[in-house]
């Protein structure tokens, strides 16, 4: 299949300092032909930091999007993510390399980006129907849908100059959304607006992705990227850094950009926690299918895997593990206490072993957790092996209604969050009226 996107070799590189151009005064010239000469005086003088004036946005970025792909792209502030997507949309031109689009392009960067701030709402949806090639009867059989989903009928006759930055965002979600774009380009979508609006948006985009339509989606909302994108762009310092499936990427981007990961090894003994009797070789945090991942769906269960040496008989040992929150807060501890793990053990044992711990699905809230792994000697109560906050993991909840959020999407209070079960009946029924319904 042709691709409907082809960048190759994209590189924009800015100038610090430069002013975008403008038409000159007479006066403007008169005052450049007065500083000319001190200006070229200061240029002779730092040519030997010539480089420092210029900062690469993109450096030699290449990829294709094939047809009803939806792509998310992730990465720091500064990384290139708005400045790729305004050369995509055609907002500004690279410095070199070539893209290749081949369908309509509707693109969402910055609220109210593409709108006249003197025409009406009305207008402006009828203006960027016409700027993205479409018929008026095209305009005319979306229309009310645009003004629902935006919800601002009572001001579509009203210049957007008034408009708050809300409504902006609403109508030019909305027109973007709707008028039937092949490509659609978001910048941020979520960054603006009310939680349920927010998912209103979530909600058609998947419904876009579904119709066929291609998106590329930008976002700090790695929950967003998850639930909308089957595949994912890491940019770093201007390049591409990772393309893959968006589970893989967004796990290796939170893992890149946390000191804590979510897996540990110590291949050298002498270096790896621990004391003559036990020593620490590994430690990891696997997801359902049993790969390491610092991401993980809150509906799937978290397996914390620790792997260590026995360099010494005679003591029956139990692993463990504390569990920490972003702020701090212990939410549990765990350890292998029971007597047929404990009992059953062989104290003449040396060599590696491999103890693992499943905290359950639907248990923890969103956010990042750090874990402290630990091998003890239950019978004689002694640690030999103790550690602080060597995994870290975050759990996301792609708000699809199955999890304990279920249809909410609001903040959820508390340090934990389990998905309890839940029975509601009129209290006029008594307990045998109750179970026989």
């Amino acid at each position: 299949m042709k691709p409907i996107i082809r960048a190759e070799a994209l590189t924009k590189q800015y100038r610090v300092g430069e002013r975008g151009s403008s038409f000159a005064t007479l006066r403007d010239l008169i005052a450049e032909a007065s500083i000319a000469p001190f200006r070229r005086l200061r240029r002779a003088a730092g040519n030997g930091n010539r480089s420092d004036q210029y900062v690469w946005a993109l450096r030699d970025v290449s990829f294709e999007v094939r047809p009803g792909e939806v792509v998310g792209i992730i990465g720091k502030n500064g990384a290139g993510k708005s400045t790729l997507l305004k050369v995509l949309s055609r907002i500004t031109e690279p410095t070199s390399g070539k893209v290749e689009l081949y369908g309509r392009v509707a693109s969402l960067l910055e609220v109210g980006t593409g709108f006249h701030p003197e025409l009406t709402g009305r207008e402006n949806i009828m203006m960027n129907g016409a700027i993205l090639g479409m018929r008026r009867s095209e305009i005319n059989r979306k229309f009310d849908e645009i003004v629902a989903f935006a919800e601002i009928e009572r001001f579509i006759d009203t210049p957007i100059k008034w408009y708050s930055s809300g409504m902006y965002m609403r109508l030019a979600f909305a027109v973007a959304a709707h008028l039937e774009p092949e490509i659609l380009i978001v910048d941020e979508v979520l960054a603006v607006g009310d939680i349920s609006f927010q998912k209103k948006c979530l909600n058609k985009m998947e419904s876009v992705s579904r119709g066929g339509r291609t998106v590329l989606f930008v976002s700090h909302n790695m929950q967003a990227i998850l639930r909308l994108c089957p595949r994912a762009m890491v940019l770093d310092e201007g390049r591409v850094k990772l393309d893959g499936p968006a589970h893989e990427v967004t796990s290796f981007y939170l893992g890149d950009n946390s000191a804590t990961p979510a897996a540990r090894e110590w291949p050298k003994p002498e270096e790896a926690p621990g004391d003559a009797t036990v020593r620490l070789c590994g430690a990891r945090v696997k997801d359902s299918s049993g790969h390491i991942s610092g991401v993980i769906d809150v509906r799937d269960p978290v397996t914390v895997e620790i792997e260590y040496d026995v360099l010494q008989p005679g003591r029956r040992l139990s692993g463990g593990i504390i569990c920490y929150n972003e702020e701090g807060v212990c939410l549990f501890s765990a350890a292998d206490l029971s007597p047929q793990s404990i009992y059953s053990q062989d104290v003449n044992f040396t060599g590696r072993r491999v103890t693992a711990c499943k905290i359950p699905d639907n248990l923890m809230p969103e956010g990042k957790f750090m874990i402290s792994v630990g091998i003890y000697a239950i019978l004689d109560a002694k640690a030999h092996i103790r550690t602080d906050e060597i995994l870290s993991f975050r759990v996301v909840d792609t708000v699809e209604g199955d999890s304990a959020r279920g249809v909410y999407t609001g903040p959820v209070m508390g340090v934990m969050r389990p998905r309890l079960e839940w029975e509601t009946w009129p209290a006029s029924l008594i307990e045998g009226d109750r179970h026989s319904q």
